[in-house]
């Protein structure tokens, strides 16, 4: 693992939640972008070296729309930057735990992602993801 990529916030609104968020950071979103396999619109901010990214649902079967409906707004995932996420996938496989799905897919800023069970992570849903080159 490179370093924190990203923290993931589920939110109901982007448009209310970037205003929030501007307002918090003194910084506004440098990017927006929906990614439709996930079910999601995006809006990252950068902080430092790592980025805060608001997902809110663009479907009702979004996996974001289902963990607003069970928990309500609030941090949904850690990502963690990877170098190869193909090793990575495989060596914490050998290693027994268990993804969501170990099938890297496109994501959004340009990487590809995939996502470990949060059942083996003491309940916190880890994100990988690789810059697409």
């Amino acid at each position: 693992m490179l370093k924190i990529e990203h923290i993931g916030i589920a939110v109901k609104s982007i448009a209310d939640s970037d205003k929030l968020f501007s307002l918090i950071f003194n910084n506004n979103s440098y990017k927006k972008e929906t990614v439709e396999s996930q079910g999601v619109f995006t809006s990252f901010f950068q902080l430092g070296e790592s980025k805060i990214e608001l997902l809110e649902a663009t479907n009702p079967e979004s996996p974001i729309s289902k963990f607003i409906e069970k928990r309500g707004e609030g941090i949904h995932h850690i990502a963690f930057e990877v170098e190869d996420i193909n090793n990575e996938i495989e060596r914490l496989k050998l290693a027994g735990l268990q993804f969501i799905s170990d099938i890297p897919s496109r994501g959004a800023d340009n990487k590809m992602i995939c996502f470990l069970h949060p059942k083996n992570t003491n309940g916190v849903l880890i994100e990988l993801c690789q810059e697409i080159k």
